[in-house]
């Protein structure tokens, strides 16, 4: 897995809309967005440009429009926030986190079941 840079909630909302439906023109995001959010057009290009700089994003020039594609997918985003979570709240161990969020959950049988066929495949 390459190295992934840390995004911020905010920028991490614009990456939903790009890994959902890529490439993108910066005017869909921004349509995407009006829809769940209060920002400006102007606020999301200049997150969109953060992402770039952070070479989380990619784009190209078609015509008069810009479009975006992501240079990190978001399986391996998904991962680097995990790995960042456990080693900032967990010190790191996997076993007190999902220790925890057992504890603090009401699962059903069926989530539970399936926990153990997880562990199982692991063993």
């Amino acid at each position: 897995m390459q190295e992934v840079p840390q995004i911020s909630d905010a920028e991490w909302q614009v990456m939903k809309v790009i890994w959902a439906d890529s490439p993108v023109k910066a005017s869909e995001v921004i349509d995407e967005l009006a829809n769940t959010s209060y920002w400006k057009p102007k606020t999301i290009k200049t997150m969109l440009r953060r992402l770039v700089d952070k070479k989380v994003l990619g784009y190209y020039q078609e015509g008069k429009s810009y479009l975006y594609y992501p240079i990190v997918s978001e399986r391996d985003s998904i991962k680097a926030e995990s790995d960042f979570f456990l080693k900032k709240v967990f010190n790191g161990s996997l076993n007190l986190m999902l220790a925890s969020f057992i504890e603090e959950e009401k699962l059903s049988q069926q989530e539970i079941e399936q926990l153990r066929r997880t562990l199982d495949d692991k063993e």
